[in-house]
């Protein structure tokens, strides 16, 4: 049941048992009802994230990132670089925290982030793929496949 797989990936909770035992069509009932809740919860959060991606474009990069890292929580944030697109998200991504923008990237589609590391100060897209390599080796992988100028720098500390 993918669709309910996919509804499941939304959430870093484990899947209930209870769900697993369901018939495929009280599956798809409850695929349905969380849908609807979901969509009901968010709804406008499309329209804030382009309201807040207008608004940043007429403010100066350092005065919003520290209120980006200290106010906007990584998952808000990632929503708003979506609407910005890759060129707007990038200068932010080069003048973020390390920490900060890895939690954002995160919560961005793996074809984005590629798209934002080709763009990105090499030095500052170098640190990211070293951080990421240690300590979100999986998600750097699925990345790298997607990117098309540059190449992942080797580790300091690796073993050669």
């Amino acid at each position: 049941m993918s669709e309910l797989n996919e509804l499941l990936a939304l959430s870093p909770m484990p899947v209930p048992e209870a769900l697993q035992q369901l018939q495929p069509h009280q599956k798809l009932e409850v695929v349905s009802w969380a849908k609807n809740l979901v969509s009901h919860n968010t709804e406008g959060i499309d329209d804030l994230y382009n309201a807040i991606s207008m608004i940043v474009k007429f403010i100066p990069n350092f005065m919003v990132i520290p209120l980006m890292v200290e106010h906007i929580r990584p998952r808000i944030a990632a929503g708003v670089c979506i609407k910005m697109g890759v060129d707007q998200a990038t200068g932010y991504a080069n003048d973020l925290p390390l920490e900060y923008f890895s939690e954002v990237s995160h919560h961005l589609d793996v074809v984005m982030m590629a798209r934002i590391l080709e763009k990105m100060k090499k030095y500052q897209a170098e640190k990211f793929i070293q951080y990421e390599l240690m300590h979100h080796q999986a998600r750097m992988i699925d990345i790298a496949r997607h990117l098309e100028t540059i190449t992942i720098p080797e580790l300091k500390n690796s073993p050669s």
